[in-house]
This record gives structure tokens, sequence and C-alpha cells, in this order.
């Protein structure tokens, strides 16, 4: 895998809490000396950490460091190996949205330098973010392309409710003919369906309720998501 200049940045950190952001950096390193020459190291280290998109506290211990600091680290020793290719297991579980949105930013900057990542998340809004996606259950990949191509190739018409007894109507609406899949989404409730009259039928009995308040909207990724976890058969039972 390093020979092919592979990375791998896992869910849990793999630093050394009790050393410095430098040590762990330097000393990952498969050709670092045994007496290592510091100056030497650190005139490297920062010529590197110039050239990219974000910085981390070079002198602190990994201990005193936030968990999105950590997680650059991760990625910076795994650049500092040259790596070009990247995998990423759930890398903002655990991280503050501020911190998620930074990472984010940099992982778009560091692939417009030419480095290639591969993501494994259950966040959909950060699914969005990437060039492509695919979905993947029980070993079966369900469906794979660009977010516009996954949303538009899932055949799903939705309809956006608010208002009235929301959770009584999504237990009314679970399971009839036409709905494909009832999901919350803050305080309104996704109705989608592939068979537009199946769907219309199996609504028409509550359009004419005043406190529910119906809009056809596009479906997002999620609905797609929710549809197609709904649909794929656990083949390990």
């Amino acid at each position: 895998a390093h020979a092919l200049g592979l990375g791998m940045v896992y869910q849990h950190f793999t630093l050394v809490p009790a050393m410095t952001v430098a040590e762990n950096l330097v000393l990952a390193r498969d050709d670092v000396p045994a007496v290592v020459n510091w100056p030497k190291e650190m005139r490297e280290l920062e010529a590197f950490l110039a050239r990219m998109p974000f910085k981390v506290p070079l002198g602190a211990k990994v201990s005193d460091i936030s968990a999105g600091e950590r997680q650059k680290c991760e990625i910076l020793k795994q650049l500092y190996l040259k790596r070009r290719f990247l995998i990423l297991d759930e890398p903002t579980a655990g991280v503050d949205p501020k911190a998620r949105r930074d990472f984010w930013n940099e992982i778009h900057a560091l692939a417009a330098q030419g480095l290639t990542v591969l993501v494994s998340t259950h966040y959909m809004d950060e699914a969005e973010r990437c060039h492509e996606i695919a979905y993947i259950a029980y070993g079966t990949l369900l469906t794979h392309g660009t977010v516009e191509q996954v949303v538009a190739e899932s055949g799903l018409l939705t309809y956006t409710v608010s208002g009235g007894d929301l959770p009584k109507l999504s237990t009314a609406l679970s399971g009839k003919p036409g709905v494909d899949s009832v999901a919350p989404f803050g305080t309104s409730l996704h109705v989608s369906g592939r068979d537009p009259e199946k769907l219309e039928a199996a609504i028409a009995p509550y359009r004419d309720d005043a406190e529910l308040h119906w809009t056809k909207s596009e479906p997002s990724l999620e609905d797609v998501f929710i549809d197609l976890m709904g649909r794929a058969k656990d083949n390990f039972q």
C-alpha cells in the first residue's frame, strides 16, 4: 500500500498523545534516521506545511489539541509520507460542525492539488460534497455517480408536508401502495414514491386537510438514501 502511495485515516486517532505534532509527523516516516537531526527535519516539515491549505500547531502535544486539529494532523501525516490516495473512514465522527466544514474545505483544496480521496460517511450533507458517490448496502453496490445523477436516476417523486399532526400522518402513509418512504425532516415530512399515480392515490385522502400543507419538491439525497436502504436486502441473515 505504501509503495502505491496509499494512505489510510481511521475513524479513531492513531497519533501518539504524549508526543508533539511535529514529533508525530517526523517519526512516522519510513526513512527517518536513528538519530534525528531536528533542525533539518523541522525546516523540511515547515517547508511542507507552507504548501498545505491548512496549518497545525507543530509544538503542541497531541493530547492538548482539539479533535478537529487532530484530524488535520492525521491527514497531514499521510501527506507527509507522500501518499497520493487517501482512504478516510468516517473522518468527521465526533467533530463539531465548524470543524467538519473546515475539514471539507481543506479536503477540496487538497483534491484540487491532485490528491484522490475516498471517504466513507453516513452524513448525507458530507456525501453531497463529493465529486461522485456510491451507496453500498450488505456488500452490494446499489447506485453510483454524481449527486445529480443519483437523484435523477432514483425516479422518486417527493412531497414535503408541513403543519398538522405529522407523526399521525407518517403512521397512516407508511406502507401504503405507492408510498416508498416517509421520513421526518425537521418540522416537515418527506413523502416519496416512484409511481406517480399510486402515490397521488395514497395521499389523496389527506390533501384536503386544511392543517396540512403539501408541496411537490425535488427529492433530496437523503430521500434517495432512505429509499434505497428500505429496498436493500440483508443477504447476511
